[in-house]
């Protein structure tokens, strides 16, 4: 079976400190996956590893079947691997549109000269508008970034990681800082997406992990602890030790 991300035996150390411990992964295509673990489990630094951020000591990584280990982060996106920050990194002074158009003029190779090109400013505005209208904010297009609840800012890196055209999607705690009721306008948007898309979120919202996933994987101090159902995480002895009665104490 060809998985839309994978990784066989992925480690990762710097000196005697082991931050990815011998990680076999799998992500199916279509997926909708949620990578939970207490602070300090090494979710991001697994995340980095995935897109090239940091390179594995040990290990490989796979993107739909094809080997990415020394590829690039660049190259990685070019091959359809796409994420967001904990911290959104996008241009505050500037409108949710234009942010927008210059992930998709990046994938189209048009970003040097597209404000010169009229043609192509058309085709990029126009593919940035649907995926403004996919998530629901087009309404918001023209506004200034920073003058955006912080839930919508994410909806815009959501959709500036879209005009990418990923195979997997990953979103890393994409509900961090968002108020509860925003945070449903990001669940909501996730329902909209391509079902082909492969999404993995890493979230310490429970209650959108569990209503997002259809498979969890548990990290603990940098190996994966279990791997399951919601209801099977939920009901596992071992989570709820070093994860779950964390979250309610």
């Amino acid at each position: 079976m060809t998985y839309a991300l994978e990784t066989r035996g992925l480690f990762k150390s710097f000196g005697a400190l082991t931050v990815a411990d011998h990680i076999d992964f799998q992500l199916e295509v279509g997926a909708r996956h949620a990578l939970i673990g207490p602070n300090g489990a090494g979710k991001t630094t697994f995340v980095n590893l995935l897109t090239g951020r940091l390179t594995p000591s040990k290990g490989e990584v796979y993107l739909g079947g094809e080997e990415v280990s020394a590829v690039s982060q660049s190259e990685r996106v070019k091959k359809g691997l796409a994420r967001t920050f904990q911290i959104n990194t996008l241009f505050g002074k500037m409108s949710v549109l234009d942010n927008v158009a210059l992930g998709v003029a990046e994938r189209l190779e048009l970003s040097s000269g597209m404000w010169r090109a009229a043609k192509s400013y058309a085709q990029v505005t126009e593919e940035a508008m649907s995926l403004l209208e996919m998530l629901g904010i087009q309404a918001d297009a023209m506004k200034v970034v920073k003058d955006l609840p912080y839930g919508k800012q994410r909806l815009v890196e959501i959709a500036i990681a879209l005009g990418l055209r990923p195979k997997v999607l990953l979103l890393d705690e994409p509900a961090a800082g968002v108020p509860s009721m925003e945070s449903d306008r990001i669940l909501t948007a996730l329902d909209t997406l391509p079902k082909d898309i492969a999404i993995m979120i890493i979230e310490h919202d429970m209650d959108l992990v569990f209503r997002f996933a259809q498979k969890i994987t548990v990290l603990v101090q940098g190996a994966v602890l279990c791997e399951g159902t919601p209801s099977e995480i939920a009901n596992d002895s071992r989570v709820h030790q070093v994860y779950l009665g964390e979250q309610n104490a």
